[in-house]
């Protein structure tokens, strides 16, 4: 594993310490700061982090705390709330 990949990860964990915190402002720095290294040497983003990110507004997602879980028809629902929607399959 690469610098880059180091770095994203650990930039994952600040982003969950900081929104288990209260920092919510910490935690979507981090989170944009991990996409742009991403973004700089074309790495894709591991899949927990593209799951508990909202594409909108960079926020990490806790579920029960800023975000919305559920299961409709083979399909995982995640609300952020700033009203963004994700879904993905499951079986």
């Amino acid at each position: 594993m690469g610098i880059p990949e180091e770095r994203i990860e650990r930039l994952e964990t600040l982003a969950r310490d900081a929104v288990r915190a209260g920092d919510e402002d910490r935690a979507r720095e981090y989170v944009r700061l991990a996409r742009r290294i991403a973004e700089r040497h074309r790495l894709r983003l591991p899949r927990h982090f593209r799951r508990f990110t909202c594409d909108r507004c960079d926020a990490y997602l806790r579920p029960g705390v800023n975000a919305r879980v559920r299961l409709q028809s083979g399909t995982v629902v995640v609300a952020c709330d700033c009203g963004e929607l994700a879904r993905y399959p499951y079986r």
